[in-house]
C-alpha cells in the first residue's frame, strides 16, 4: 500500500487540495467557514450552557473552543470519510488507482483545516491571558494520534457504507451520542466518582480533549500513560482499518 501511495503521491496531493478547495466551493467566505463555523457553535454554546449546568469555568470560551475545535476536525473526517466512496463512484467505475487514497485525502484535507483553525485557539489563548507554556512541544503528539485514529475509523466506515447504504446513518447518529459522552462543553472531572465516568474512559476521544485542554488550557502535562494506551490504540485500529478495507475493496466497483 505505502509503495502505491508513492507511486500515486502526486494524484493524492491533487485530492487533499480538491477536498480542501471543494468544501468551500462556490460560497463567499470560502475557507474562512473554517474558522467561522466553530465560532458560532462556542457562541451558541457559551451562552446557553451555562445557564444549564450553572457552569462557571473561569475562560470558558476559550475552554470550549479547545474541545470543539478537535471535536469538528474528528466529525467532519467521519461524517466526509464515510461517504467518500461512494461519493466518488463515477471514478472508481473508470479508472484504476489505489482507493485508499481517498479516505486519506479527507482525513488529511481535515488535518489541514484542523491546523488552519488552531489559530484560533492561539488568539483566544493569548488574548484571554492564559498564554503558552513549554508543555506546548507535546501538541504534535496530541495530533498526531488523533489523525491516526481518525484515519483508522474512515477506512473501516468508508468501506463498509459501500456495501450497508444505511451505515452512514448509523455513525451519524453514534456521534451524536459520543458527543455527549466527550468532554467538550464540561470538564471531565464532572464526573469523577460516578456511575457514568467508566464512559469517558473508555472513549479515546476524551483522552484526546483532556489532552488538548491540558496543554493548551490548565498548562500542565497531560497523562501520557492514557495517551499512549490511545496512540496504540489508534495503530492498532488502523491496521485493522486497512485490512478491512483492502480486504472489501475487491467488489466497490460493482457495488457503488
Amino acid at each position: 500500500m505505502i509503495k502505491n501511495l508513492y507511486d500515486y503521491r502526486e494524484l493524492l496531493k491533487s485530492n487533499v487540495k480538491k477536498e480542501i478547495r471543494g468544501k468551500y466551493k462556490g460560497s463567499f467566505l470560502g475557507v474562512l467557514w473554517s474558522f467561522v463555523n466553530p465560532l458560532l457553535s462556542v457562541l451558541v454554546y457559551a451562552i446557553v450552557f451555562p445557564i444549564i449546568l450553572k457552569q462557571s469555568q473561569d475562560n470558558y470560551v476559550t475552554f470550549l473552543i479547545i474541545g470543539i475545535l478537535p471535536w469538528t476536525f474528528f466529525t467532519t473526517v467521519i461524517n466526509q470519510g464515510t461517504f467518500t466512496i461512494v461519493g466518488n463512484a463515477g471514478i472508481i467505475k473508470k479508472v484504476f488507482f489505489p482507493r485508499e487514497i481517498l479516505p486519506i485525502s479527507v482525513v488529511t484535507s481535515g488535518l489541514v483545516n484542523f491546523l488552519i483553525s488552531c489559530l484560533i485557539i492561539f488568539i483566544f489563548l493569548i488574548f484571554g491571558g492564559i498564554g503558552f507554556s513549554s508543555y506546548i512541544l507535546l501538541l504534535p503528539l496530541i495530533i498526531i494520534t488523533q489523525y491516526i485514529l481518525s484515519l483508522g475509523i474512515v477506512f473501516i466506515t468508508s468501506a463498509i457504507n459501500v456495501y450497508v447504504r444505511d451505515a452512514e446513518y448509523i455513525i451519524n447518529f453514534f456521534i451524536m451520542m459520543l458527543f455527549y459522552a466527550t468532554p467538550i462543553l464540561y470538564s471531565s472531572e464532572l464526573f469523577e466518582g460516578t456511575k457514568f465516568a467508566w464512559i469517558l474512559k473508555l472513549n479515546p476521544m476524551a483522552s484526546i480533549i483532556n489532552s488538548y485542554r491540558d496543554i493548551l488550557f490548565y498548562q500542565q502535562m497531560p497523562d501520557l500513560k492514557t495517551m499512549l494506551i490511545v496512540l496504540i490504540g489508534s495503530i492498532a485500529l488502523l491496521f485493522i482499518g486497512i485490512h478491512v478495507f483492502k480486504k472489501l475493496e475487491k467488489g466497490f466497483a460493482e457495488e457503488v
